[in-house]
């Protein structure tokens, strides 16, 4: 009798392991589902997110075009002038500014290369 047992068990042990087996192919065909839902859902809200940044910069955009008829309109008046001015030193600080951030920027990203080496 202790024969048939021993004859039984491997075929029970397959039959648990074909099932283990369909058991995590499942799952994972579960959890791609899933992901690729997340990644949708994730993706759409993206899409809205871009859509509407790029209405707001069209808007943006109008608004600097009429402002710009505006001040051709202005002629050579001092005080458009003296904005004008005010407005070139802005532009030169936002470019030093940029600079200074994009050299702090590679100083950072070599800094964490060598400390992670």
């Amino acid at each position: 009798m202790a024969e048939k047992k021993e004859g039984k068990e491997p075929a029970k042990d397959s039959k648990d392991a074909n099932l283990t087996r369909i058991l995590l192919d499942n799952n994972i065909a579960l959890q791609k589902k899933s992901m690729s839902q997340v990644i949708a859902q994730h993706s759409a809200i993206l899409v809205k997110k871009l859509d509407t940044l790029s209405n707001r910069i069209d808007k943006m955009l109008g608004v600097f075009e009429e402002a710009s008829k505006h001040v051709m309109d202005a002629g050579e008046d001092r005080r458009v002038i003296e904005l004008a001015d005010k407005l070139e030193e802005l532009l030169e600080q936002n470019r030093i500014l940029t600079k200074g951030l994009m050299m702090l920027e590679n100083y950072v990203k070599t800094r964490t290369q060598f400390d992670r080496v």
